[in-house]
C-alpha cells in the first residue's frame, strides 16, 4: 500500500513538471511567434518606406526634367539638383533596407522636396517676369514701328515740304537778250550784226523779285558759244558733282530779294559770222538760254 502511495506521488510530480515545461514551451513558442510578426511588420514597413521614397524621388526628377526643358536662365542650377535626385534614387535601390537607413534616407528626400519648391518657386516667378518683359518688349517694338511709320510719313512731307521750299526759293531769268555792238572812241555802244563790226558781245537779264529766296551775292555762269563752237572769254572749267562746265565769264550780283537787271560785256575781235548761242547756268543748272546771228 505504501509502495503504491510513493508511485502515485512520483506520478503527480512527474506530472506537474511535464505541465509546466508545456507552458513553458507555449509561452517561448507564443513570443517567437509574436517576434517573428512584428520582424515582418517592420520589414513590411521598411519596404514600403523604400517605394515611397523611390516613387516622390521620380517624381522630383520628373517636375525638374519639366522645369530643364524650359530653357530658362535656372536651368544649370535646376539641372545639379536634379542630378542630386537621381545619385540618391540609385542609392536607396541598393539599400538593404534596414529603418535607420531607410530614416536618413526619408530626410534626405525631404531635404531635396524643400529644395525643390523653392527652386520652382523661383523659376516660375522668373519665367513670370520674362513673360511681362517679353509683352513689354513685344509693346515697345510695336510703339517703335508705328513710330518709325510716322516718322517716315514726317520725312516724307519734309521732303517734299524742302522741295517746294527749294523750288520757291529759287531765282528765274527774265528778258535775256544778247546782241553784237561797236564800240565809238566817245564810248558809246552802237548794235550791229555784222561780225566785222563788232567789238563787244552784250549779254543782259532780269533777276526776277522773290519774297522767299536767300538773300546776298549771287554768281551765275554764262557761256557764249560761237558759229564753230567755241567757248569765247575765259574759257574756264568749273565741276559741280559729276557735271563740268566751260564758262566765259562769271556775273555775280547783289541780290535783295528785289528785281535787279544785270548787263556784262564780252569783249573780242574778229568775232565769226554764224550763229551764237549765250547759256545762263547757276552752278550746273540751266536757267537761261538765247541765241542771235552775226553777218
Amino acid at each position: 500500500m505504501e509502495n503504491q502511495n510513493n508511485n502515485n506521488s512520483k506520478l503527480k510530480a512527474i506530472i506537474l513538471v511535464l505541465s509546466l515545461l508545456l507552458l513553458a514551451s507555449l509561452g517561448y513558442m507564443f513570443k517567437m511567434s509574436s517576434d517573428a510578426k512584428k520582424v515582418e511588420t517592420e520589414l513590411s514597413s521598411v519596404s514600403t518606406e523604400k517605394e515611397t521614397a523611390l516613387a516622390e524621388l521620380a517624381q522630383l526628377k520628373t517636375t525638374y526634367d519639366a522645369a530643364i526643358a524650359e530653357n530658362t536662365s535656372m536651368s544649370e542650377e535646376l539641372i545639379a539638383e536634379r542630378d542630386k535626385v537621381v545619385k540618391l534614387m540609385e542609392e536607396v535601390k541598393k539599400a538593404k533596407g534596414d529603418a535607420a537607413s531607410m530614416s536618413r534616407y526619408k530626410g534626405q528626400v525631404a531635404d531635396l522636396q524643400n529644395k525643390m519648391n523653392a527652386l520652382i518657386q523661383e523659376n516660375d516667378a522668373l519665367k513670370k517676369l520674362n513673360q511681362d518683359l517679353t509683352t513689354e518688349i513685344d509693346s515697345t517694338k510695336t510703339i517703335l514701328v508705328e513710330s518709325q511709320q510716322y516718322n517716315q510719313v514726317l520725312t516724307g512731307q519734309n521732303e517734299e515740304l524742302s522741295k517746294t521750299v527749294e523750288k520757291a526759293q529759287k531765282l528765274s531769268i527774265l528778258n535775256l537778250k544778247t546782241g553784237a555792238f561797236k564800240v565809238r572812241n566817245s564810248g558809246k555802244e552802237v548794235a550791229t550784226e555784222r561780225a566785222s563790226r563788232a567789238d563787244i558781245l552784250k549779254v543782259s537779264f532780269t533777276i526776277a523779285e522773290n519774297k522767299v529766296a536767300k538773300s546776298g551775292d549771287k554768281s551765275y555762269y554764262i557761256q557764249v558759244i560761237d558759229s564753230k563752237n567755241n567757248v569765247l572769254g575765259e574759257k574756264k572749267l568749273v565741276e559741280f558733282g559729276e557735271q563740268s562746265l566751260t564758262y566765259s565769264f562769271v556775273s555775280t550780283v547783289q541780290y535783295e530779294n528785289s528785281t535787279v537787271n544785270v548787263s556784262e560785256n564780252l569783249p573780242g575781235e574778229n568775232f565769226e559770222k554764224g550763229t551764237y548761242f549765250v547759256n545762263i547756268f547757276d552752278k550746273g543748272e540751266l536757267v537761261g538760254k538765247t541765241s542771235f546771228s552775226l553777218k
